[in-house]
This record gives C-alpha cells, sequence and structure tokens, in this order.
C-alpha cells in the first residue's frame, strides 16, 4: 500500500477547496504506479489540492477510501481484485453507505464503460488523455458536487441519448434563454470545456460560469452534463 500523505491535511495552500473549506483531499486508483505519480505531481502543484493516498488495485483503494474519506476518489477501470466500476458501485452506488465521490479515469474509450461508471454513481468519467487541465477540472467539479465527463466521450454518448430519448413538449421550449445562453448550451453540447467558451466568445471564465449558472437556473438542470443532454434532446445543437 502506498499512502501519499496519511488521513491528516497538512498546511493544503488556499485556492478551490473542498466543503469544509479546506484542501481538496484527492485519492488516486491505478494499478499503474507510472500513472499515479503523474495523477499525484500534476494535482499536488495546484493550490487547494493534496493527495491523501494512492492504491494499487481496486480492493486496496475501497479500504483507503473508507479509512481516509477523501473528497474525490480518481479511480482506473481495469486494476486487480476489483475493477473501477465494483469500486465505483462500492463506494458510490445507491446503497453505499455515506457515499463518497468517485471521477473514473481510463484509457478505455467504451460506452458500456461510461454507462456503467455512471449507473455505479461516478461523477465524473475522463480518459487518460484528456490533459492536466480537465483533470484538475473534473476534480474541483466533483469536488462541488458538479459533474464532468471528457467532451468527447460527453458528445457522442449525449447524442446516443437524444437519439433514444426525444426530449418533450416542455423541454423543446428555450425561451426562457438568451441568444448567448443558447449559444453556450450549443457549444456546450460539442463538448467544449470553459477555457475553449472563454475563447470562442472572447470573454472571461467568470462570464462563462455565469452563462452557465443561469442555464441551470432557468432550465432546472443540475451541471453541464444535464446541460448537454437537454440541449441534444431538443435538437438545439442543430440549430444555428
Amino acid at each position: 500500500m502506498t499512502n501519499a500523505s496519511g488521513s491528516s491535511a497538512s498546511g493544503g495552500s488556499t485556492g478551490s477547496t473542498g466543503s469544509t473549506g479546506s484542501a481538496i483531499r484527492v485519492l488516486i486508483a491505478d494499478d499503474q504506479e507510472m500513472v499515479r505519480t503523474g495523477f499525484r505531481l500534476i494535482l499536488q502543484t495546484q493550490p487547494g489540492v493534496e493527495v491523501v493516498g494512492e492504491a494499487a488495485d481496486g480492493a486496496e483503494c475501497v479500504e483507503l477510501a473508507r479509512r481516509l474519506r477523501p473528497d474525490v476518489c480518481l479511480v482506473d477501470i481495469r486494476m486487480p481484485k476489483l475493477d473501477g466500476l465494483e469500486v465505483t458501485r462500492l463506494l458510490a452506488g445507491p446503497r453505499a453507505v455515506d457515499p463518497l465521490r468517485v471521477v473514473v479515469v481510463t484509457t478505455f474509450d467504451q460506452d458500456d464503460y461510461v454507462y456503467g461508471a455512471l449507473k455505479n454513481g461516478a461523477c465524473g468519467f475522463l480518459l487518460k488523455d484528456a490533459g492536466p487541465g480537465l483533470l484538475l477540472e473534473a476534480v474541483r467539479a466533483a469536488a462541488r458536487g458538479d459533474a464532468l465527463i471528457s467532451p468527447s466521450v460527453t458528445v457522442r454518448l449525449l447524442k446516443r441519448i437524444g437519439e433514444q430519448r426525444p426530449a418533450s413538449s416542455d423541454e423543446v421550449s428555450s425561451g426562457p434563454l438568451t441568444e448567448r445562453e443558447l449559444e453556450v448550451a450549443r457549444l456546450v453540447a460539442d463538448g467544449r470545456t470553459n477555457q475553449e467558451l472563454c475563447a470562442e466568445l472572447c470573454v472571461s471564465l467568470s462570464t462563462v460560469k455565469s452563462h452557465l449558472t443561469n442555464i441551470q437556473v432557468k432550465l432546472g438542470l443540475r451541471n453541464r452534463v444535464e446541460i448537454a443532454a437537454w440541449a441534444w434532446r431538443c435538437g438545439v445543437v442543430g440549430d444555428r
């Protein structure tokens, strides 16, 4: 077992924080040491993030997670003893006692894995080639209770949802949204990250976040994944 820094936070720097106002405490689970090391190096350089433990297999991940109670667990799909889907079910599933926030990180871009992870309670699904920025964004989103899926996965997955579950008449109306909010919804459904939205719309990050919040409030949605699902179901993506 590899324990990065024990169960207690030690002087985490200020920045994006967990629900208690302290640093976001992260547990990393992957059977490849190089992957764990890479994630740890990325996260530890960020303000307000602390890696509290590392696990090399699924059983160790469950044991560490239940003992350390991290804010976010980064879990690989394929691990010895217990795979990432089972780990997610045990830690975040509907029958989990005091569930934790799990982000599944994998090299396998397969719909079955995405469906399984989300069904078992994961609040994020990232491909390992997503890049440091998206990894950090997923950790911070999970700590806030939000959800983030790799953009390439989101577009394919939500397009299928739109094809399989057409919008109701109540959902179709986009009347409450401004033209700019509709454009933001389209771009989110196309898989754009917040930084890409800033660049494409020539606005600040705070403005992008404000638009996303407004869309969620007006449409009664919880996060950007639901915004994208709404856009695909209602045909907003193709409406230019």
